[in-house]
């Protein structure tokens, strides 16, 4: 991996390339990336563990959410529910194995469409998933514009794209560069040579180069979030986008005091801050900025139908209803004490509770809040 960014670097202009294209390199290279590489171990032996590692609750109460969508949308005949980065294929397995349950005429009604990046892990999920006649595995670039009818979600997606990171020098905007010098990766600051990064702050109306920000303020920007929303918006015809994804608006993530940014590295369950070791061996995120996907979105047609906490979106859907179900008598003690762990983990306002939930939609006639934006935090 090292060998692949030396020389990436040394081709490139001025020695050096962007944090994004690092980032890129070292999460998504085709064979020595750590998403595409085989080596990502989602779960509690693994780097890192997401909603759906703790049990079925999570999807099962996400697809009480899709069937409501559908329900707007009067039954229709095409509806569509495309999972982007389905990751070990977890949560698409609870939410048709749900759906085949409880709702078996809307389970063979849907499509269910995974688009995935990393081969090792589309393996991965066909082999899990291989019991569903329903899924079909394909890319942005073999789905027609206009094309989807339904709901296009992600759970924990964002975070992982590639970033941009900008620092405040001399009260000016630069560009955090790297490249390599005596022996070793190092950061370069260069003039802004991405506008695009210009448009992101006038976007989300803020300026770090004003006082109130520190000198040697840095932080990430994530353009392809909103090159990604671009393209969903592009297939989108009519439904929804749901994301779920730990962040904050632009105001608290731009803040002052947050002066070294997001950024975070995770390796076998421990956290640290040094993006250039372990290199395509550890994962690398950054929080998302949901006012940025909110006003692109805006210009995009979608039109923001709500934005809540996972824990207040999971107990609208109904996980209160199941922590009382645990006093009921069918549990042992044991599976009694688990389950509650598992659903209070889900609700932890300091944990997963405390992600983000944001619904978007496109060309749905009064739009009326959903089920899951019970406590809207709008």
């Amino acid at each position: 991996m090292l060998e692949i960014i030396i020389d990436t670097i040394k081709q490139s202009p001025n020695q050096c390339i962007t944090f994004a294209d690092y980032m890129n390199l070292v999460l998504y290279h085709p064979e020595h990336g750590y998403y595409s590489s085989g080596k990502v171990n989602i779960g509690s032996e693994g780097d890192f563990f997401t909603a759906s590692s703790l049990g079925s609750d999570f999807g099962e109460l996400l697809a009480e959410q899709f069937v409501e969508m559908l329900e707007i949308l009067n039954f229709s005949d095409s509806f569509s529910l495309v999972e982007v980065g389905a990751g070990s294929g977890d949560l698409a397995a609870d939410i048709l194995n749900y759906l085949k349950e409880k709702y078996p005429n809307v389970y063979y009604q849907i499509n269910y469409i995974i688009i995935e990046e990393s081969q090792a892990l589309i393996k991965e999920q066909q082999n899990k998933l291989k019991e569903f006649d329903k899924i079909t595995w394909t890319s942005w670039q073999e789905i027609p514009n206009n094309s989807i009818t339904g709901c296009i979600f992600s759970n924990e997606l964002i975070d992982a794209f590639p970033v941009h990171q900008v620092t405040k020098q001399n009260k000016q905007l630069k560009e955090i560069y790297v490249t390599w010098e005596d022996e070793q990766l190092k950061e370069k600051l260069e003039e802004i040579l991405t506008p695009e990064l210009l448009d992101y702050f006038k976007l989300i109306d803020i300026d770090i180069t004003k006082d109130n920000y520190p000198e040697n303020y840095r932080n990430e920007v994530n353009l392809k979030a909103l090159n990604w929303l671009t393209i969903v918006s592009e297939k989108l015809k009519k439904g929804y986008v749901l994301t779920i994804d730990y962040g904050y608006d632009a105001s608290k993530y731009y803040h002052p005091q947050r002066y070294q940014g997001t950024l975070n590295c995770y390796y076998k369950h421990r956290h640290h801050h040094n993006p250039y070791v372990n290199l395509g061996k550890q994962d690398l995120t950054a929080h998302v900025d949901f006012t940025a996907i909110e006003k692109q979105g805006n210009l995009l047609g979608l039109e923001t139908v709500g934005l809540t906490q996972q824990g207040l979106f999971l107990m609208a859907l109904g996980l209160g209803d199941r922590l009382a179900e645990l006093s009921n008598g069918n549990y042992s003690l044991p599976e009694i004490f688990q389950r509650r762990d598992a659903l209070h983990q889900l609700i932890n306002p300091t944990g997963l509770g405390g992600f983000k939930v944001l619904i978007q939609s496109k060309k749905i006639d009064n739009n009326q809040s959903l089920k899951g934006l019970k406590e809207d935090l709008m």
